[in-house]
């Protein structure tokens, strides 16, 4: 089982001094300038979600706090209205860009638009490996939700060798694509049978808990007592695969990421529901917005433009000591 180490010290920075991001510079870059106010444009594609409105709301605070002029767009999960949105309000004028929780290969037009005003781009959870699109993006360990969450399984199911186990992902969103796929290989590896053939794929994180009900529902319909377990990329989603179970009478497992609070109710539960994953995205908040306030102040930029951090597994034993990520202050 995975706990969190923290994130250790801040991440280290070099002098990277961005050209044109001189004091009074109102067209494009500004961090380590004289003007009278720090301008910082926020977006996020996925305000509908526990997690993504908390980021709103945090990063509005920070804002406050540090005094700020802050921009914050929600996507709403439409980029073709939030990326114009986004790319206008850097030509307006910005000295930072912070992304939460989107895809970078569904903003490769706010992506250029950023790099023509000479303009760094801080994100949480927008990709699952280095890019130059960001000046830093921190993530967690997708193979350390997949480990834990599949480890729980094999510990409810006694194994997972000739286990049928459905898998529900998403595509759009980078980590959960991620974890979905390295969970169908670690299955495969362990011996199970893949439900369905491959990733259940949900279409809008927005519609995740009827999508995934519809999803095992129809499957145990067809194959009664046939699904042993199903992993899900992430809570909401894998609360409908657990309503689904329950309906159907199964004893199917299932496991989920976010640590929300009704997942961790089923837990404490004992039932259906067995493990999910928190990631620490209020610490992550902090190391971000330390290294955009380091830019703000010197100009200086990451060493490094990526981290994955690491996650805790939370099961029956630990839940309690929780704090739900859809409750996070």
């Amino acid at each position: 089982m995975r706990r969190i180490t923290g994130l250790g010290a801040s991440v280290a920075v070099l002098t990277l001094v961005l050209a044109g991001c001189s004091s009074g510079d109102d067209g494009g870059g500004g961090g380590g300038g004289g003007d009278d106010s720090f301008r910082v444009v926020a977006f996020t594609s996925g305000n509908q979600t526990p997690i993504g409105a908390w980021w709103v709301k945090a990063v509005e605070e920070k804002a406050d706090e540090l005094g700020w002029d802050l921009t914050m767009i929600q996507g709403d999960f439409d980029f073709q209205k939030m990326n114009p949105q986004v790319e206008s309000a850097i030509g307006q004028g910005t000295d930072v860009v912070l992304d939460g929780y989107t895809d970078v290969a569904s903003i490769g037009s706010i992506v250029t638009a950023a790099r023509d005003a000479e303009v760094p781009i801080f994100a949480m959870d927008s990709a699952t490996e280095a890019t130059d699109a960001f000046a830093l993006n921190i993530t967690t360990d997708q193979q350390g939700i997949v480990d834990g969450t599949l480890g729980a399984l094999e510990e409810s199911l006694g194994g997972l060798e000739g286990k049928n186990v459905m898998v529900i992902g998403h595509d759009p969103h980078p980590g959960i694509r991620m974890r979905a796929e390295l969970a169908m290989e670690s299955l495969e590896e362990a011996g199970s049978t893949i439900a369905g053939g491959g990733v259940q794929k949900v279409e809008s994180p927005a519609t995740g808990r009827t999508e995934a009900l519809s999803l095992v529902t129809d499957y145990l319909t067809a194959n009664p007592d046939g699904l042993d377990a199903v992993w899900v990329g992430w809570d909401d989603a894998a609360l409908g695969a657990s309503q689904a179970i329950a309906e159907a009478g199964s004893q199917a497992k299932v496991t989920g990421s976010d640590a929300t609070s009704e997942a961790i109710a089923q837990i404490q539960g004992g039932d259906t529901f067995v493990a999910t994953a928190n990631q620490p995205w209020p610490e992550v908040l902090d190391t971000v917005v330390e290294q955009v306030e380091t830019y703000r102040e010197t100009g200086e930029l990451p060493a490094e433009n990526y981290e994955a951090v690491d996650t805790t597994i939370v099961d029956d034993e630990n839940a309690s000591t929780i704090t739900p990520s859809d409750k996070l202050g």
